[in-house]
């Protein structure tokens, strides 16, 4: 597609993910292209105001970010803060006629949420999660060995996801700006993953959080947490997430057989296996490909995979999970289904 003929993507933030992940794929997307920058930093929008030529006008405070509501140029704008700030540019990009695409989590807590969804549909723009793993084909492939139970019906999964980090990113720890610890920015993907392995929901959880190793650092969130999400049928996923190790698997097993990605969660570098051997599977540009697909949705009326009902369940899992590791008891979940749960 011609350069002219792509929607315009504006990033809301100039962090890591956006620099090393999005800007990158934006230079390979085929439906979609750079056409704003969204900063507190001069520094960071000049660097890459340079490299993809855009105008001045395509440049935004944080406080001056309601002017790009007149900027025809800007289809998309993707949101891509600390969680924070997640909700309050949603709203305001949706009042500003632009489509959305959120990180996540959608937002802080259910309630911000229902905001954000709200504002959406009086706006009538198009929102997409940033749930890129929906696009990366060895993921795919876990979904179609689970949904169609290529090694029979799912009976259990282990689903881990923790990253150590150190003194990085400081605002994870931070309960005002993140709104919790490793459960919404890692665990987050073990709960995708139960739900679109199995193409079904869960009706519980049972939950702990794990031992405090460093009583210093985590005083606001918490360092880690492992729970179990139960589904019809006896079906279990073990899920763990933790700030202070590293993990990433992905396996689920079958009356027949496993299959498994390790790593999984990752950006690139994924690994898959079953018990017929390994995966064959070339791998992608994660982001490309959801934000093009995104892209693609608009352009020809279609629906995302990942739309904003899935950010509010899965926000209604987290603070479930975070209610039965507080009080010690089962928590019942009363989702509803949305019609793009994934099927293959």
């Amino acid at each position: 597609m011609e350069t002219k003929n792509k929607l315009g993507v504006a990033l809301v933030g100039l962090g890591k993910y956006a620099t090393e992940q999005l800007i990158p794929s934006l230079r390979v997307t085929q439906n979609c292209r750079l056409a704003g920058l969204v900063s507190g930093s001069d520094e960071k929008k000049r660097k890459w105001q340079q490299e993809f030529g855009l105008n001045d006008e395509s440049l935004y405070s944080y406080d001056d970010f309601d002017r790009i509501a007149a900027n025809r140029d800007i289809d998309i704008v993707y949101v891509v803060l600390p969680n924070f700030m997640h909700a309050g540019f949603c709203i305001r990009a949706a009042r500003a006629g632009k489509h959305v695409i959120c990180e996540k989590p959608l937002a802080m807590n259910v309630r911000e949420c229902y905001h954000i969804f709200d504002a959406v549909s009086e706006a009538n723009v198009r929102f997409s999660m940033g749930y890129r793993l929906h696009f990366d084909p060895f993921n795919q492939e876990m979904m179609r060995l689970g949904q169609k139970e290529i090694f029979g019906p799912v009976r259990k999964m282990e689903l881990l996801d923790s990253m150590d980090i150190g003194t990085q990113s400081p605002w994870r720890i931070d309960r005002q700006r993140s709104g919790g610890g490793p459960l919404v920015n890692n665990g987050i993907y073990c709960i995708q993953a139960a739900i679109y392995i199995t193409g079904k929901l869960p009706f519980a959880v049972e939950a702990r959080f794990a031992p405090v190793t460093n009583p210093e650092r985590f005083t606001e969130v918490e360092e880690g947490v492992i729970w179990t999400l139960f589904f019809e049928g006896g079906v279990t996923a073990h899920c763990e997430t933790s700030y202070s190790k590293n993990q990433n698997l992905m396996r689920a097993e079958g009356s027949e057989g496993w299959f498994e990605l390790n790593p999984a969660y990752e950006y690139e570098g994924l690994t898959g296996r079953t018990s017929s051997g390994a995966m064959d599977i070339a791998p992608v540009k994660q982001q490309a490909r959801q934000m093009d697909d995104f892209a693609r949705c608009i352009l020809e009326n279609g629906e995302t995979r990942v739309p904003i009902e899935m950010g509010i369940r899965d926000m209604q899992i987290i603070e479930a999970v975070y209610e039965s590791a507080r009080t010690g008891q089962r928590v019942e979940l009363h989702l509803e289904e949305f019609a793009s749960l994934p099927e293959f």
